[in-house]
C-alpha cells in the first residue's frame, strides 16, 4: 500500500506557506516521518539516529553554524528545516527559537513526548510564529473500507494497519508495548518500579474507557494513590492516553461523577497492553467499539475548526451518556450500541440529557446499522462509518 493522505497535511501545507513554523506532535509510529517525507526541506535531521543524537547533545549550537553555512552554499535568505524527535535534545528548541527570531530557517519540528518539550522555556515563546499541530494514528476518514472488527482488534497504526499479515500486526504491537513503552520510561527516568509500571499498564489497557478510580488500582498494585496519579501523567505526557472529563454542572443533579475517563490512543496497543487474544466475547467487542467511537472523536475533535472538545456525562444513581461533543457550551451526546438496530428504550438517557440540557438540541446513537433512521425527535441511529459527519453537526 502506498502513501496515505493524511488530513493534517492541508493544514501543515498552509501554515508553511504562511511561513510559520511547526510543532507537530504525536506518539510514536503515527507517521510523521512520512508525513514530512511529503514537504520539501533543506535539512531533515532525525534525532533517533544516535550519531546524530549526540553530535547535537555535544554542541546544541553546532546547527545554527551549519545553518548559516547552508545558507550560503544554496544562496538562500531563509531555509527550511526539520527536526525530528527534538525531545531527544531539548536543548535545540534554544537554537531554533534564536533562528526563527533572526528569519534565517523556518522549522518544522516533531516530537513524541510532552513532558521533556513542556520543562523548555522555548516551545512557549515567540506566539504566533510556532504553531502546534497533533498526529494521530490513522482515522476513519483516512481509512478506504476499513473492517470494524480490525479497527478494534489491530487498530489503526499505519504500519499495522497496512501490514497484511496478521501475525506481523501483533509482532509489531508487541514490540511497541514490550520495547518501546519500556524505553520511553526507562530513558526518562519517569518510573523506579518497572515492574509495577508494567502491571498498571495491564490493568490500563483492560480498564481502558472505563472511569478508573485511583485508590483501587493503587490496591490492586501495592502502591500510593499519588504514584498511580503519576503513572497516568507519564500516559499523558508521552501522548499514550487521552483524559476525558465529565460534565460536572446541573440544574437538578447533585452528584454527577467528577473522575476521568483515560483511553488508550491506539486499540491494538492497548489489546497488547491488556493481553488479549483476539478473539474475544461479545460483550466485550461492544465495550471496545465505545472505547474505539470516543477515540475517533477524540480525534475530530481535535482538529476541528472551530475546535470542540469530547466529554463524557454520568450520575452514579443511573443515567449515563457515553460520549458527549462539546463547542461554545453547545452539546452533542452521543451513546454507543453494538447492535445493528436500536430501538426507542435504547435512547432513553439521550432523552433525559436532552430534556436537562437546553443547549443540547439533537443526538445520536453510533452502532452497526447500514444507513442511519430515526429513533425519535431529535435522536439519530447512525452508521458507525458516518462518524466523522458527527463533528460537523456541531455548530
Amino acid at each position: 500500500m502506498g502513501y496515505i493522505y493524511r488530513n493534517a497535511q492541508k493544514p501543515l501545507e498552509k501554515y508553511l506557506k504562511s511561513n510559520k513554523s511547526v510543532l507537530l506532535l504525536g506518539p510514536r509510529q503515527t507517521g510523521k516521518t512520512t508525513l514530512l517525507e511529503q514537504i520539501p526541506a533543506d535539512l531533515r535531521l532525525s534525532l533517533v539516529a544516535p550519531r546524530t543524537r549526540r553530535r547535537y547533545e555535544k554542541d546544541p549550537g553546532l546547527l545554527s553554524q551549519e545553518i548559516e553555512q547552508l545558507q550560503k552554499n544554496k544562496n538562500k535568505k531563509r531555509l527550511r528545516i526539520i527536526v525530528d524527535e527534538v525531545q531527544k535534545v531539548p536543548e535545540l528548541l534554544d537554537v531554533a527559537q534564536d533562528i526563527i527570531d533572526r528569519d534565517k530557517a523556518q522549522f518544522i519540528l516533531t516530537g513524541s513526548s510532552a513532558r521533556k518539550l513542556r520543562r523548555m522555556k522555548s516551545i512557549n515563546l515567540l506566539p504566533g510564529r510556532v504553531l502546534q499541530m497533533y498526529l494521530d494514528p490513522l482515522s476513519l476518514d483516512e481509512l478506504d473500507n476499513p473492517r470494524l472488527e480490525d479497527l478494534l482488534l489491530q487498530g489503526s497504526l499505519p504500519g499495522v494497519l497496512t501490514d497484511p499479515q496478521a501475525d506481523l500486526q501483533d509482532a509489531q504491537l508487541e514490540s511497541y508495548v514490550d520495547t518501546y513503552l519500556e524505553e520511553e520510561v526507562r530513558a526518562e527516568a519517569l518510573v523506579r518500579n518497572l515492574g509495577a509500571f508494567s502491571r498498571f499498564l495491564e490493568l490500563v489497557g483492560i480498564e481502558s474507557g472505563k472511569i478508573f478510580s485511583f485508590r483501587n488500582l493503587s490496591q490492586e498494585l501495592g502502591i500510593s494513590h499519588t504514584t498511580v496519579a503519576d503513572y497516568f501523567g507519564i500516559l499523558e505526557d508521552c501522548l499514550i492516553a487521552e483524559r476525558i472529563e465529565p460534565i460536572t454542572h446541573s440544574a437538578t443533579r447533585k452528584k454527577l461523577t467528577r473522575s476521568c475517563r483515560y483511553l488508550l490512543f491506539d486499540m491494538g496497543v492497548r489489546r497488547f497492553c491488556a493481553r488479549e487474544p483476539r478473539q474475544l466475547s461479545n460483550p466485550r467487542m461492544g465495550e471496545l467499539f465505545e472505547h474505539w467511537v470516543g477515540l475517533e472523536l477524540v480525534r475530530l475533535a481535535r482538529h476541528s475548526s472551530p475546535k470542540c472538545r469530547l466529554r463524557f456525562w454520568r450520575d452514579p444513581g443511573g443515567p449515563e451518556v457515553d460520549w458527549v461533543l462539546e463547542r461554545n457550551r453547545e452539546y452533542i451526546p452521543v451513546e454507543v450500541k453494538w447492535n445493528e438496530a436500536p430501538k426507542r428504550e435504547d435512547a432513553k438517557h439521550l432523552r433525559l440529557f436532552l430534556s436537562e440540557y437546553p443547549q443540547a438540541k439533537k443526538a445520536y446513537i453510533v452502532c452497526r446499522t447500514p444507513r442511519a433512521y430515526s429513533i425519535d425527535a431529535n435522536i439519530t441511529a447512525l452508521p458507525w462509518q458516518a462518524i466523522p459527519s458527527l463533528i460537523a453537526a456541531v455548530a
